[in-house]
């Protein structure tokens, strides 16, 4: 059998959902015995520098000729198409978000990245996205023949269902994720000022680090509006941290302007939560909406009124609670998302990957 070659640029062991999806990947192919190997690439992706770009074609030509080659999508949709085209029928792109589709880039450059990710795509050998969402738009905005594209969206691992806090205090709310302008934290920051006179507590999760200016403006804007000692900005955890943070929460609020899956929606279904969130991109699909309600993304009014009809209806929040438990029984597992790619990668083995 081939080896699976799993190009990845960065730091593998960020607390981001998308290399939370790469580290699974790869050790889940460890236990099902099948050869794959981390092949590190610079990071400074999706805006390599010229040294990276030459770096990264050393490293991926040093790879043996026979290997399957899989690029996480942060590097390969950057990458020049001369670069791409001299890859033809060897790789494999694994998309989780389209590059151009990140909040806060100017027109010229979400141009430019989307340009290069189209050209780029036309010549892998097969693409995987990890929501229908993304595959839609893979077809539609970036010319991806659709039988190209195989949909693995994120496992999820079991999980117990969460308690809550005792009724004596604030309404926990959890928010996780890397704090950057697409996760939309500051229309949730917006949202709650507005619910001021009501018994809430928000604690958000996430990496602080890869937005400095995102990290300055929310926590001038939470301090203007008086909730500093109502909004905790926790940073990144470790995994015992979150598992006991999801535990403790009473209501999970995804306020982010577009997503690629959500994959921590799935985490807050996997513990019975009910949530809030938006309707940005794939999220939409992601909640079901008997354990959900969805607001547009960027319309902060609506988050707010959504927000404030569960803190004050404990009722609706348990039945979307039940809900959200019944569905987490149906949630996929990272050993299928890992058996779906792996059968994409490796065709010529001619049997199912379990």
């Amino acid at each position: 059998m081939s080896t699976i070659a799993f190009a990845i640029p960065g730091d593998i062991d960020l607390p981001t959902g998308g290399y939370g999806y790469d580290r699974r990947l790869l050790a889940e192919w460890r236990d099902m015995g099948i050869d794959a190997r981390h092949v590190a690439l610079p990071g400074s992706f999706p805006f390599p520098t010229q040294d990276h770009l030459a770096q990264t074609g050393r490293v991926i030509l040093s790879q043996p000729y026979d290997d399957v080659l899989l690029i996480d999508g942060l590097a390969y949709g950057a990458f020049p198409e001369a670069i791409a085209a001299g890859l033809a029928g060897r790789v494999v792109a694994l998309v989780h978000h389209p590059l151009a589709l990140e909040t806060g880039l100017d027109v010229e450059t979400a141009t430019g990245l989307l340009t290069r990710e189209a050209a780029a795509l036309r010549y892998a050998r097969a693409v995987v996205a990890t929501s229908p969402a993304t595959k839609r738009l893979l077809v539609a905005e970036f010319g991806v023949p659709e039988a190209r594209i195989t949909v693995a969206v994120p496992g999820v691992d079991p999980a117990p269902r969460a308690s809550g806090g005792p009724e004596d205090r604030p309404l926990q709310i959890l928010a996780v994720g890397s704090i950057v302008p697409r996760k939309g934290y500051h229309l949730l920051v917006e949202a709650l000022a507005a619910l001021h006179g009501r018994d809430w507590h928000l604690t958000i999760i996430g990496a602080a680090d890869r937005s400095p200016d995102t990290v300055r403006d929310l926590t001038a804007q939470i301090a203007s509006a008086g909730l500093t000692d109502r909004i905790s900005l926790a940073g990144a955890v470790d995994h015992a941290a979150l598992a006991s943070a999801y535990g403790a929460a009473d209501l999970f609020v995804l306020p982010s302007l577009f997503e690629g899956y959500g994959m921590v929606l799935t985490e807050a279904l996997a513990r019975g939560l009910p949530i809030v969130c938006t309707t940005g991109g794939a999220a939409a699909e992601t909640a079901p909406d008997a354990a959900a309600l969805k607001v547009p993304p960027g319309d902060g009014t609506a988050l707010a009124k959504a927000i404030a009809s569960l803190i004050d209806a404990p009722a609706q929040r348990r039945a979307m609670a039940d809900a959200a438990w019944l569905a987490a029984g149906t949630l996929p597992r990272w050993r299928e998302t890992a058996a779906i790619v792996a059968e994409v990668c490796l065709p010529e083995t001619g049997r199912k990957v379990v």
